[in-house]
């Protein structure tokens, strides 16, 4: 990585170098129409090529059958988060949900909303709140409504470094939020009725978010009920191309998928990968009694977001700090609760999580006799 850092933020996160290259060029001349990519109309036969290029290789990345349509729309997770209850939490229905961290108590809220308009009722049918969110509920703890109009759960959370590696054993339909671990391993599609993910994370720029969702799902919500903006079955008829999307960020995420069909050919090889760049750090974390992982159980730790903590608050900033100085950035942790995090999402090196692990062997050896001294 020439003149650049190892950036470690939970997002928006690494782009791949080849796309940063590639955006370069386009943004001056995209592909000798001497207009750049974001001055494309996107009516213009330019865009409907990079648009139907990202739909199809975005779908073979993804191994998404046709049942599922491929949306891209603007606002990001948090919209998504209100889009779910406003379209399908309708009278007399119940939306089950997960609260799991802040994101999935994001979304609570927000279905509360529409819940309160609609004349639906919100249920938390597991949480592990209570616990410092250190671990996910197991599915013997969950309620689950056996009639529920949906479940929404959010697969992998940023802030506390928790990341679900079943799919729960609710009969509703399932939603997820996959905002931080999209395309970061296979997906099996026969479990998810919709998934949305935040672009920001493993496949673009934030403001943008994936949507792929089932047809028989969608057409379960009523029609002209909501504003045509907030309605599924129109951005799936214009092909998101309702309004004026956010051509740019399309752009981005197209060349994301290609770059993962280059780099890796297909989800396993990334899943692998990811795997490998996480052991990494979690070596670093489990072989010291300096360092504390935030999350207990192994089955629950992301692959994604890695948190840790010294033995005190002020070695964490003094870490941060000296991090800073090689080339080691953004590895604070959620000012919820602290520490630091390690973020390193498909297009993170595994060079940056070697050079960590060394960072934090050399740091816990220059500064284990200063605690020892304090406790004494």
């Amino acid at each position: 990585m020439s003149e650049r850092a190892f950036n470690f933020s939970a997002g928006p996160g690494a782009l791949p170098e080849p796309v940063i290259k590639q955006a370069q060029q386009d943004l001056w001349n995209f592909q000798g129409s001497g207009m750049g990519v974001c001055e494309l109309s996107h009516r213009g036969p330019e865009f409907d090529q990079i648009l139907g290029e990202a739909l199809a290789d975005c779908r073979e990345v993804g191994s998404i059958p046709d049942s599922h349509h491929i949306l891209f729309l603007q606002g990001g997770a948090t919209t998504q988060a209100d889009m779910v209850p406003m379209n399908f939490l309708n009278e007399g229905m119940t939306g089950d949900y997960l609260e799991t961290g802040k994101w999935a108590e994001d979304a609570i809220k927000e279905a509360g909303y529409y819940a309160k308009i609609n004349g639906g009722t919100v249920h938390v049918a597991g949480s592990t709140k209570d616990e410092g969110y250190t671990r996910l509920p197991a599915d013997k703890e969950c309620k689950y409504v056996d009639d529920a109009a949906y479940l929404l759960y959010v697969s992998n959370n940023t802030i506390y470094g928790l990341q679900f590696n079943r799919v729960p054993k609710s009969k509703a339909p399932k939603v997820c939020d996959m905002s931080s671990d999209m395309f970061s391993r296979p997906i099996d599609w026969s479990h998810f009725d919709m998934v949305y993910a935040g672009a920001q994370k493993n496949l673009g720029p934030s403001g943008q978010a994936l949507v792929v969702i089932k047809d028989e799902f969608m057409q379960k919500a009523p029609k002209n009920r909501v504003g045509r903006m907030h309605d599924y079955s129109i951005h799936a008829a214009k092909e998101s191309r309702f309004n004026t999307p956010n051509t740019f960020a399309i752009y981005l995420m197209g060349q994301t998928f290609k770059w993962i069909r280059r780099e890796f050919g297909s989800l396993d090889q990334v899943d692998q990968y990811n795997r490998e760049k996480a052991k990494i750090i979690y070596d670093a974390i489990d072989n010291s009694d300096f360092f504390k992982g935030h999350v207990q159980e192994q089955d629950a730790r992301s692959l994604m977001n890695i948190t840790f903590t010294t033995p005190n608050a002020e070695l964490d900033e003094e870490f941060c700090k000296e991090a800073k100085k090689h080339g080691l950035l953004t590895l604070e942790g959620h000012r919820s609760i602290g520490g630091m995090r390690a973020s390193v999402y498909n297009a993170f090196p595994i060079e940056g999580c070697r050079k960590l692990a060394e960072f934090m062997k050399n740091f816990e050896s220059q500064h284990r006799t200063q605690v020892a001294g304090a406790s004494a």
